[in-house]
């Protein structure tokens, strides 16, 4: 939500944390039967004439094509099952829907009994673009913390003031950097993701700043160094043994090392990369 109304300024708009997913997915099938009034999923699951019946699309089974995807039952019609939804139902159909978004570029306006336009050209990628751009909308809705990426996966949103470092690039095209960080953050921000996931991508990220070790110990004094590797190797992250330090929040502790080891790993690669130039 961009703007602040009053009653949100004032802290009396009962849905100040958000609303619960059965308002949220209400919000979504509204949201997705504009777009397929608009013609988004008109090449994918066809249209209605009112001279020809229904025009199947490259999908000829929606309910089969999700089973087929999703393996579950019971997704689809949205209007019989999404008021069910659980929160892994609802966010595995907006990933489903996103990979046959397209937006409809060129067509021809079907004039009897105002039939509407048929559209025959369409930009998939502009489709799933418009198609996040509008999910987003409605997930800023809902009480959880999440978002549809661009590329069509939902992901927990990043923690307040750390949007930005999710949104820049990494300075290397080194790819023993580049692909373990992307998976790091993938990992660590997809739904569901368990403590489990999350320590394995804090575990990813130390991996990195070894790499990185030499020119660690350049830009650091030799306890600053340390104590950051300290973290990994003595804190249940990297080892197992007797040794490791776990008496703690892991949930909290894991969150913080992931967002220090992340920061630090840019600030170090933007270093290098000044170094170069």
């Amino acid at each position: 939500m961009s703007q602040a109304y009053y009653s949100h300024r004032k802290g009396t708009n009962p849905n100040l944390s958000g609303l619960p997913l059965p308002e949220v997915v209400s919000l979504f099938i509204r949201v997705y039967e504009q777009m397929r009034a608009d013609g988004y999923f008109d090449e994918a699951f066809g249209y209605e004439c009112v001279d020809a019946g229904h025009i199947e699309g490259n999908v000829r089974d929606i309910e089969l094509e999700i089973l087929l995807a999703v393996r579950k039952k019971s997704l689809w019609p949205l209007e019989t099952h999404a008021p069910g939804y659980s929160e892994d139902d609802f966010f595995d159909v907006i990933e489903f829907f996103y990979q046959y978004a397209s937006k409809p570029i060129e067509g021809t306006y079907h004039t009897w009994n105002d039939c509407g336009m048929h559209w025959q050209t369409f930009n998939k990628s502009q489709g799933q673009v418009e198609f996040c751009k509008k999910i987003n909308s409605v997930l800023s809705h809902y009480v959880g913390r999440f978002e549809l990426s661009p590329a069509g996966e939902v992901l927990q949103q990043p923690e307040a003031g750390f949007e930005q470092i999710f949104e820049a690039d990494i300075p290397s095209k080194d790819k023993n950097i580049t692909d373990r960080l992307n998976t790091a953050v993938l990992q660590y921000r997809r739904h569901g993701s368990t403590l489990d996931d999350r320590r394995q991508s804090v575990r990813d990220l130390a991996d990195v700043l070894e790499y990185l070790r030499p020119k660690v110990k350049s830009l650091l004094t030799s306890a600053d160094e340390k104590d950051l590797f300290n973290l990994a190797n003595n804190f249940g992250i990297r080892h197992h043994n007797d040794q490791q330090k776990t008496a703690y929040d892991a949930g909290l502790w894991l969150s913080w090392m992931f967002y220090f080891y992340l920061s630090t790993i840019h600030v170090v690669l933007r270093k290098i990369d000044s170094e170069r130039k």
